[in-house]
């Protein structure tokens, strides 16, 4: 009895002594690094840059800011920069924060996998504001092992960036948006009978057309769906203005005219080459011979000829059913986008100098084909009120 009275007595102090030294244990010193629980990337570094690059895979990106805050791709025909992409990116780096310097020995830097994954920020004199190498993913907890320059330092950092280095990606694929509140008029192409011309006062009045069939009206919903079709335009794909595609494309034009209410035209125009059907050329004969000569001489025709004959012995029956002739069908070129708008100064004037853009093929294939698309039946008038409803 007295044994497990000793036993129980030892086990209370030394949980005891275990409570008193977790409470009287002093607090890890404070770290030394400045760096540690700051963000990747500051703002103030951000407001010098004028250069943005980063490089991966042995693939290099450069964005540049202009003199008017807006930026560039140089390296994608100079096109605007998706400033929406741009402040994401930029945004990440600002948001992560450094959590731990991870190590300063050079071996095991080397073992954290710093490549040629690099994000530089550089100033108008093109000398860098901010270096980050980065390393490879935490294998636990998440983050990914950053460097400063040539620093040999190495810490980990709770971001999550991904350096899409394809430079269209980085272009604005905008090249046109005009909002529905701000459009007058729209002039309407059709094959048959000619444009038709959709106005309105104001913006909160309804559609009215120049050709409008007798008992029907302008069909809101149709002229909705059209606005948002021509008037946002993005581009999939750009080539050169002199690209072999362009010419056909610019043959079967549909050119639609949208004036604003403060009176300036935008004229957008959507064309392809259209499908073909070409004859197949005729199959070779035997011997290698092709076109007219594969069928033969006069009197080999004679004898395949005398072989259907049903009076001859032995003959095969003939078949007075024509040969079919065989078609192969060439699919219908890109749909290019030209825009003019009637102000010089309007960016999207520029910007048709420097490419031809491809679009999405249901922004052309979706609009009206035919006029009665744009109408609907119109409600019968109220009739006249009757002699007793008067009294």
């Amino acid at each position: 009895m007295k044994i497990k009275t000793i036993i129980v007595s030892v086990l209370v102090l030394a949980a005891l002594s275990v409570v008193a030294f977790l409470a009287r244990r002093p607090a890890p010193p404070p770290s030394s690094d400045a760096r540690i629980d700051q963000s990747l990337v500051d703002r103030a570094a951000v407001e010098k840059t004028v250069k943005l690059r980063f490089s991966d895979a042995g693939k290099k990106i450069e964005l540049v800011r202009q003199s008017d805050g807006t930026w560039r791709v140089p390296s994608y025909y100079d096109l605007p920069a998706d400033f929406g992409k741009l402040s994401g990116f930029i945004g990440t780096l600002t948001d992560a924060k450094l959590q731990r310097l991870v190590t300063s020995n050079p071996e095991r830097i080397a073992r954290l996998e710093f490549k040629d994954t690099k994000i530089e920020l550089l100033d108008a004199a093109d000398k860098a504001v901010v270096t980050l190498t980065l390393g490879k993913n935490a294998e636990t907890g998440g983050g990914r092992f950053v460097r400063f320059g040539d620093e040999n330092k190495a810490y980990l950092a709770n971001l999550n960036a991904w350096l899409d280095t394809e430079a269209k990606n980085w272009a604005n694929a905008e090249l046109l948006s005009l909002k529905a509140d701000d459009i007058a008029k729209i002039e309407i192409p059709f094959a048959e009978g000619g444009p038709i011309s959709v106005s309105r006062a104001k913006k909160d009045d309804a559609w009215t057309a120049d050709k409008t069939p007798a008992g029907q009206k302008v069909k809101a919903e149709k002229v909705s769906a059209l606005l948002g079709s021509i008037g946002t335009i993005r581009f999939s794909e750009t080539t050169a203005t002199d690209d072999a595609s362009i010419g056909p494309a610019k043959a079967n034009l549909r050119t639609f005219k949208v004036t604003t209410f403060d009176n300036k035209t935008v004229t957008v125009a959507l064309g392809r080459k259209p499908e073909e059907k070409k004859l197949k050329p005729v199959a070779p004969s035997a011997d290698g011979k092709t076109g007219p000569a594969a069928l033969g001489s006069v009197a080999d025709l004679a004898k395949k000829d005398d072989k259907k004959d049903p009076t001859q012995p032995g003959a095969e029956k003939k078949d007075d059913k024509p040969l079919a002739p065989e078609f192969e069908t060439i699919p219908a070129g890109p749909v290019f986008a030209f825009v003019t708008h009637s102000d010089g100064a309007a960016p999207i004037n520029a910007l048709m100098q420097k490419r031809a853009y491809q679009i999405a093929e249901f922004s052309f294939t979706g609009l009206p084909q035919k006029a009665d698309e744009l109408f609907e039946a119109a409600a019968p008038p109220a009739p006249a009120p009757t002699l007793e409803a008067k009294k």
